[in-house]
């Protein structure tokens, strides 16, 4: 009878899998947790080294006050919102268009086009930066959504994505469609793209978390602090000579708020990108 009894049974294997998970998730939630304490602190418990003080002595408001007196929260959340937004219609848009023309469609120049496409993939993209600038001034959209969203009209990455994914479908799609008399266009927009509908959803996640937390590019073209996004606007707080912590932790947290929030919506499709394109965040 005794024998019979089930005894579950943990190999090593298994226990230090899951030592090394456990250990995981306790390194991203630990600086979290970290980041929410402080913004509570007052400036002299956020910087003290003694380990063992790890929540304030009293919540305080006082640092959510001042950071949202000295920015219009609700006008960053909007313009990281729209900035968000554009470049993911941006991205998939042209993307896909530029990725079923090197896959699917016959022209002079395919392979130099396909080839200059990986080469701005493989440099990287701070080289960019100042070309892109000198545009930007030159259309006067410094301090303007149009400036923020200009890098991010094209991705080589996503030409890349979207390329691949319109190579893996079978040729008698279109053959069947040219029969019928359709053209290249409605070949694309009606027959082949929304069958890469995936790959478009990869892409348009993996755009949104890059333009949000996309720095550089808004720090130059957007010195308007009201013209700015989350990100940009965090970075100002950072002093030359004294930090103020729980101002600065009090401003991340509240930043954080809509990509959780984005998580949170598309948490499946998020993971469903990451395990298509295996990719790393």
């Amino acid at each position: 009878m005794a024998d019979s009894i089930y005894k579950p049974t943990i190999s090593i294997a298994r226990f230090f899998q899951w030592l090394l998970l456990i250990c995981g998730v306790i390194s991203v939630i630990v600086p979290f947790f970290w980041m929410v304490l402080t913004s509570f602190k007052t400036l002299d418990e956020s910087t003290s080294v003694n380990p063992i003080v790890v929540f304030p002595s009293a919540f305080r408001l006082e640092a959510y006050d001042a950071v949202m007196l000295m920015f219009d929260f609700p006008r960053l959340y909007l313009n990281t919102i729209i900035l968000i937004i554009l470049r993911v219609i941006c991205a998939v848009l042209f993307a896909s268009m530029a990725g079923y023309a090197l896959a699917r469609l016959k022209f002079a120049g395919k392979a130099l086009c396909f080839s200059i496409v990986l080469l701005q993939m493989m440099v990287p993209w701070q080289i960019f930066i100042l070309p892109q600038y000198l545009m930007v001034v030159r259309l006067g959209a410094v301090n303007t959504m149009f400036g923020l969203l200009f890098p991010g009209l094209t991705t080589s990455f996503g030409t890349f994505l979207m390329r691949q994914h319109f190579m893996s479908l079978p040729a008698s799609l279109e053959e069947s469609a040219r029969i019928d008399g359709a053209n290249p266009m409605q070949i694309f927009a009606r027959i082949m793209a929304p069958l890469v509908n995936a790959g478009m959803t990869t892409l348009g996640i993996f755009t949104a978390l890059w333009a949000y937390r996309d720095l550089m590019w808004p720090l130059i073209v957007t010195p308007n602090h009201n013209a700015t996004t989350l990100s940009a606007a965090l970075a100002r707080l950072q002093g030359q000579s004294v930090t103020y912590f729980p101002d600065l932790m009090a401003a991340s947290s509240l930043a954080t708020i809509p990509i959780i929030l984005i998580f949170l919506i598309f948490q499946k499709r998020i993971i469903a990108g990451i395990a298509t394109s295996g990719m790393k965040l």
